[in-house]
């Protein structure tokens, strides 16, 4: 029993886990990096169209790089989710670089320093 979470929510978790699967497993693009993460994905309520946050470790270049690796990869994707998931429709895969994460390293790190200065 998956408890209480609406069907949208369902969908959003299983998306992401299948496309974080296919980007890790099977995708051999050399721009996509080794270390990226799905953060997010949302799906619309009707499976047509689908926001997937990324989020890459490293510079400024190499999150670029990976999005573009994505965004040429996404018909692939979007082959491999339908293969893999029963939905009505599948889901047109718009990838976004996802900054929060480094955002929050940031902000820990001025934290830190602010402490240790004192």
């Amino acid at each position: 029993m998956r408890g209480n979470k609406s069907r949208g929510a369902r969908v959003n978790s299983d998306v992401q886990r299948v496309i974080s699967h296919i980007i890790e497993f099977e995708l051999k693009d050399p721009r996509v990096s080794s270390l990226v993460s799905v953060v997010k994905c949302d799906v619309t309520n009707d499976l047509k169209e689908c926001k997937c946050y990324i989020s890459v470790l490293g510079s400024e270049e190499d999150g670029e790089n990976t999005l573009k690796g994505l965004v040429s990869a996404s018909g692939f994707i979007r082959k491999r989710l339908a293969e893999s998931l029963n939905l009505r429709y599948t889901p047109v895969i718009e990838f976004k670089l996802d900054k929060s994460i480094e955002y929050g390293v940031m902000m820990s790190k001025k934290i830190d320093d602010i402490i240790s200065g004192d």
